[in-house]
């Protein structure tokens, strides 16, 4: 062994001589570690980070609530009903426009996106044709009704020509909707697999009474007479409620119908051949043609030129827009889903609310009614 390679060997007594270290007689101790001691935070250190991070939550906060403020005036002085147009074909620039008014997803209210386009429209002096592009499977009485009933002023008041263009599903009350466009022939177009008819009304009621009985439950609602709970969930319908609920619903149908003949002109004298179609069954395209309820089968691009047809438009002066939402602050920093409102507990008994439909769908209303709450209305 090298001690003189040692760096212990430097630190050996003066009179230890190399041989005494070679005899054995003396092993260097182990160089010493230095010991270094950590000083905690002090109180005042740590109450004052504290401090700072309350103030960068308090910051945060307070600036959250600027921008929905910000969101809040912005509406207020929002007069295009929240949508935007958007050009979709045709000349980009021209003096006359064919509008695209979109119907989509379940009907509720009849309000809001399919109210906007229908107030933009009639508020543009440009727009001469309108297409009416139905993707729906219905919705509410209500709902199906309200939105006919501006569609078919909105083509009267501005004396123009509603050509229907039908997407994956116009049924029920979105066939209901369709027959805004008169008696004018050859304005309904389908596409090849579009479903369509499902001329019905329904009122939903589940009987849940045997699973209350079993886990023990029982309904100990107060009412002021027993007809204010006919679509009680917690018991069966007795049939003195169900005659008064037929009849409720037979008064619907029968408008559902007479509504049909508006735009189908040829039931108008053949009331027998409406009967046998206005079953609920849903139809596809070809059969849907070939019982009257369609004119023809073909896709947007057929109802926006038979559309210009109709208003006598040229195609090379023409302009073909459609209108959408603008995002919003929140959309574009990825803080809410875009036209996804979160459902609040106003909309959400207001879904339970007994009501009837023109809706055609495999799934309960309700959830029908409930996927309403995530897509744009």
């Amino acid at each position: 062994m090298n001690y003189e390679s040692n760096p212990d060997h430097d630190q050996r007594p003066p009179n230890v001589t190399p041989a005494y270290i070679a005899a054995g007689h003396y092993s260097p101790s182990p160089a010493t570690q230095p010991i270094i001691i950590q000083q905690g935070r002090s109180g005042g250190g740590l109450l004052l980070g504290t401090f700072a991070m309350l103030g960068w939550m308090a910051f945060g906060l307070c600036a959250l609530f600027l921008v929905a403020q910000l969101l809040t005036l912005s509406d207020y002085f929002d007069t295009s009903g929240g949508i935007t147009e958007k050009h979709h074909s045709g000349t980009k620039f021209a003096d006359s426009k064919v509008a695209i008014i979109s119907i989509t997803g379940v009907i509720m209210d009849g309000e809001g996106y399919a109210r906007s386009q229908i107030d933009r429209v009639r508020d543009d002096a440009s727009v001469k044709a309108i297409v009416l592009r139905v993707d729906s499977p219905g919705g509410t009485v209500t709902g199906s009704d309200y939105i006919f009933h501006h569609l078919n002023k909105l083509r009267q008041e501005k004396d123009i020509p509603l050509v229907v263009s039908m997407g994956s599903m116009a049924a029920s009350g979105g066939y209901y909707v369709a027959m805004a466009v008169g008696d004018q022939e050859k304005s309904i177009f389908a596409e090849p697999t579009t479903t369509t008819g499902s001329i019905g009304v329904i009122i939903p009621h589940y009987d849940v009474s045997g699973l209350m009985a079993r886990y023990d439950v029982k309904d100990d609602s107060i009412a002021s007479h027993p007809r204010k709970q006919m679509l009680a969930m917690t018991r069966p319908i007795p049939e003195e409620h169900r005659e008064l609920l037929q009849a409720y619903v037979d008064e619907s149908f029968s408008r559902f119908k007479e509504i049909v003949k508006l735009g189908r002109p040829a039931f108008r004298d053949d009331s027998a051949a409406l009967d046998e179609l206005a079953t609920g069954e849903i139809f596809t395209a070809t059969k849907a043609k070939e019982s009257g309820l369609v004119d023809e089968i073909g896709f947007l691009e057929e109802a926006i030129d038979r559309a210009m047809e109709l208003a006598h438009l040229d195609a090379d002066n023409t302009s073909v827009v459609r209108y959408l939402r603008p995002a919003t602050l929140f959309d574009m920093s990825g803080l809410m889903m875009s036209n996804s409102p979160r459902p609040d507990l106003s909309a959400l008994l207001e879904l339970t609310s007994p009501r009837a439909y023109y809706l055609a769908s495999s799934m309960p209303p309700l959830m029908a009614s409930y996927s309403m709450l995530w897509q744009d209305r």
